[in-house]
């Protein structure tokens, strides 16, 4: 039997709304940290399909949540296109050659490198109980088109913003080649075992609404068409970070089966514009399940009414915050699994 979130990203209303976090497995969880130590960096843990299983079921094991999301990185992408890819303590990820100043022909692929991410959701579907839904992901196209074209994260994308202006022709290129391996590389995951899969536009928000339409829009509906030719009775769900009030054409235009909603969304609105019926994920502050105030009940509650009228998956606006204490998380799970709508 499928458990509560494939259910609701079906589309289906059920008893309790089910819950994940983004990034729930981590470096907030002690355990993490304890594995990483023994294993090494980032990278070396993503690609040790053991650990990667591991790190996956810690928050399941902990927390119990409905869903168990992949543990790996936007960013085997690029690496698997032929740049490559380290994580520098205090910097974050660093990709080679930037493609501002290199060309992509100029790469050479290796896609051997989703082999172990592949073996990951095998061997996490196979240990995960059939109530726990098991997701897969990777970056959208515009977001990891801005970590290809500088090099590294940025903070307003001005790199390939500005590609996007002055060279089109070649920001296209690169779209549509991160298009195509991702389309390959999800459908490799579902292939593996993902019951559902989560594209993440972390920086969908910088776009003026041309570039929107274009950059975002356009190869995420490309993305869905494709797995769902191949992969019909997988649910997609899309992330645009930062869409704010293009979030209902993005639902609407790309295709997604579930729309994740960030935090500087009011709830309310997003319940009144977006596709009636449509699952809607989110979308509750990162920072003040942080924090963890008195407001975090009430926060939540909130969040839960807004939504109560569709099928709603609880989650973060966000990802995770590192330094979140263990106990908050409870009281979160605990006041959503004790709402009652």
């Amino acid at each position: 039997m499928p458990g509560l979130l494939l259910d609701t990203l079906n589309g289906k209303r059920t008893d309790r709304v089910p819950l994940w976090l983004m990034r729930q497995a981590g470096r907030y969880l002690p355990e993490y940290g304890a594995l990483r130590a023994e294993k090494g960096g980032f990278l070396a843990l993503a690609y040790d399909s053991e650990a990667a299983c591991e790190i996956t079921l810690q928050p399941i094991d902990r927390f119990g949540f409905d869903g168990a999301i992949l543990f790996s990185d936007i960013l085997i992408v690029p690496h698997a296109l032929g740049q490559h890819l380290e994580f520098l303590a205090g910097e974050g990820p660093k990709l080679s050659p930037p493609l501002v100043d290199a060309a992509l022909a100029g790469l050479t692929p290796d896609k051997s490198r989703y082999e172990p991410i592949y073996e990951t959701v095998r061997l996490c579907r196979e240990r995960l109980s059939d109530e726990v839904t098991m997701l897969g992901f990777a970056g959208s196209p515009w977001t990891v088109a801005t970590y290809m074209v500088a090099g590294e994260g940025s903070r307003d994308q001005h790199e390939a913003r500005a590609m996007a202006y002055r060279d089109p022709a070649k920001l296209d290129a690169i779209l549509e080649a991160i298009t195509s391996e991702t389309i390959s590389y999800l459908s490799g995951q579902i292939e593996a075992g993902a019951e559902a899969v989560q594209l993440f536009d972390s920086w969908a928000g910088s776009l003026a609404p041309d570039e929107f339409e274009r950059l975002v829009i356009a190869p995420n509906a490309r993305i869905v068409a494709a797995l769902r030719e191949r992969h019909p009775t997988t649910p997609i769900i899309g992330f645009p970070k930062g869409a704010g009030e293009k979030l209902p054409a993005y639902a609407r235009e790309t295709g997604v089966e579930a729309v994740g909603v960030d935090e500087t969304v009011d709830p309310a609105w997003a319940a009144r514009e977006l596709p009636r019926d449509m699952p809607v994920q989110g979308n509750f502050d990162p920072l003040l399940l942080l924090a963890g105030s008195d407001r975090l009940e009430q926060r939540a509650r909130y969040i839960l009414e807004c939504f109560a009228d569709r099928p709603h998956v609880f989650n973060l606006g966000h990802g995770i915050d590192r330094r979140t204490p263990i106990a908050h998380v409870e009281r979160l799970l605990a006041t959503v699994r004790g709402f009652k709508g």
